[in-house]
């Protein structure tokens, strides 16, 4: 990795309250995927890439995924205490609670609780390219889905961009940031699609399709 080797970490959305799947908080993010739930998908693929800290965000629900879930004691867990404001607060204490911790971070992976095919290999690829294009000094390092324009995810957000978080409100999250800063966007081509689950069908369309 010559002489730009990162230190990249983890920040994982977990506080959203799923009303679209469920009234009750936390039970989508806690739903049967494979005999697992559907975040603990999620945290096994950010454990397989293996970041060097991890911090998950939880909110609505917290306590049930909590007990719900079978952390390994390697995730830094954080409560949003108002995630009715939106997928942008929750982003924002993530990032201030990975900066507050003792080993400094060169970035973060922007990862979602409700995609449960995420794969390491999309993380790898966009740490490789991050490393490839340091002097570029575009942060944004962001998958683009070559077989669906969908959501595009995980952001490789880096550091010198973590301050941009603090004038991002409401649900879109670093949506905002991606549509208005291109210049600062470096694109990196995947095939495939990064279904996420907001509805009961969309888990039901991935409970017929292969991990």
């Amino acid at each position: 990795m010559g002489a730009y080797s990162f230190r990249l970490a983890a920040v994982v959305l977990a506080a959203g309250a799923g009303s679209r799947y469920s009234l009750q908080p936390g039970v989508k993010l806690l739903a049967d995927l494979d005999g697992q739930p559907l975040l603990a998908h999620v945290l096994e693929a950010v454990r397989t890439y293996g970041p060097a800290a991890t911090v998950v965000v939880l909110g609505h629900g917290a306590a049930e995924i909590e007990r719900g879930i079978r952390w390994r004691g390697g995730e830094t867990r954080v409560i949003n205490p108002a995630p009715e404001r939106g997928l942008a607060s929750s982003l924002g204490i993530g990032i201030r609670t990975l900066g507050s911790l003792p080993q400094p971070s060169d970035g973060a992976f922007i990862v979602l609780g409700d995609q449960p095919r995420l794969q390491p290999a999309v993380m790898r690829a966009l740490a490789e390219a991050a490393t490839r294009e340091a002097r570029q000094g575009r942060p944004l390092i962001v998958p683009r889905y070559t077989d669906e324009p969908g959501p595009r995810n995980p952001v490789l957000l880096m550091k010198s961009a973590w301050g941009w978080v603090d004038d991002l409100d409401g649900d879109r999250g670093l949506a905002t940031l991606i549509d208005s800063r291109p210049g600062s966007v470096l694109d990196v081509p995947f095939a495939g699609v990064m279904p996420d689950v907001d509805e009961a069908g969309d888990l039901a369309r991935l409970r017929t399709q292969p991990g």
